[in-house]
């Protein structure tokens, strides 16, 4: 895990504001963004102190999700894990867990850039309104051991995997984020994002392969068939739902996740 400190250091204060890539090996465009700033960012400009962290490091490298197990599933972690990954989530939220932090993922599901998060405050409202995004899918309840049940954590799905397009929209969140949280001279530019609360996963059968009919945050009509299997049964909705992550082949395990569309972000946090 590589962490970069940087912005004034003439002040006693500890970092407050915090990103951190690389949480998946083979998603990079946290990690682009990070380094472009770096490199080419306003770093001079910086008011107040900033952490940013490459996270999974050995993962990055072999350009795989994980080495050992996935790091997003193993929140708070462990010290004295036989696992690498428990023993670095561990390690990262002691490097992390006195900020607020912006995380960035991608996804092979669905191109348009989204938030996530969990246990929503104003605070996590104003982060995700600041940020150049349509949609932010709230898992309360519904997962566990992610970074985004941890306190003031919140993520940004940047786009598709790989691509240099979610590379440029993490650096663009990025700044959006230092903006918002002072950390960047600027007002940051609200935009409207919708609130999408997830109910419930949607498993897939072992051995089974889907098509998806349904398109990520669309409504999905009582009755209507939002996915069939490679058998020709039709996965019907029961009740109306926005698909979240919905993809025939983002995972192994998973179809994806039904939501309820709450309304505005803001209104929902109870701004």
């Amino acid at each position: 895990m590589r962490v970069e400190t940087v912005g004034p250091d003439d002040t006693a204060d500890a970092p407050e504001v915090a990103a951190v890539g690389g949480i998946h090996g083979d998603e990079p465009c946290g990690v682009r963004a990070i380094e472009r700033f770096l490199d080419e960012g306003p770093v001079e400009h910086l008011e107040r102190p900033v952490k940013l962290v490459v996270a999974n490091e050995r993962a990055l490298e072999a350009g795989t999700r994980y080495v050992e197990g996935d790091l997003n599933r193993l929140f708070p972690g462990d010290p004295a894990s036989d696992t690498y990954e428990e023993r670095l989530a561990h390690d990262l939220w002691e490097a992390i867990n006195d900020c607020t932090i912006l995380g960035f993922h991608s996804t092979v599901s669905f191109d348009e850039p989204f938030g996530t998060l969990a246990d929503l405050t104003p605070g996590k409202a104003e982060i995700m309104r600041a940020l150049p995004l349509a949609h932010a899918a709230d898992f309360t309840g519904v997962v566990s051991g992610r970074s985004v049940n941890l306190p003031g954590f919140v993520n940004v799905e940047a786009g598709y995997q790989g691509s240099d397009a979610a590379a440029d929209t993490a650096y663009d969140c990025l700044l959006a984020y230092l903006r918002v949280m002072d950390a960047l001279p600027g007002e940051p530019e609200p935009t409207p994002t919708a609130h999408y609360r997830v109910r419930e996963t949607l498993e897939k059968s072992p051995g089974t392969t889907y098509r998806v009919h349904a398109g990520n945050f669309e409504r999905v009509a009582p009755g209507t068939a939002y996915a069939t299997t490679g058998t020709g049964e039709e996965l019907t909705a029961e009740t109306e739902f926005w698909p979240v992550l919905l993809s025939a082949s983002g995972h192994d395990a998973l179809l994806g996740y039904a939501a309820d569309r709450t309304g505005e972000i803001g209104a929902v946090a109870g701004e």
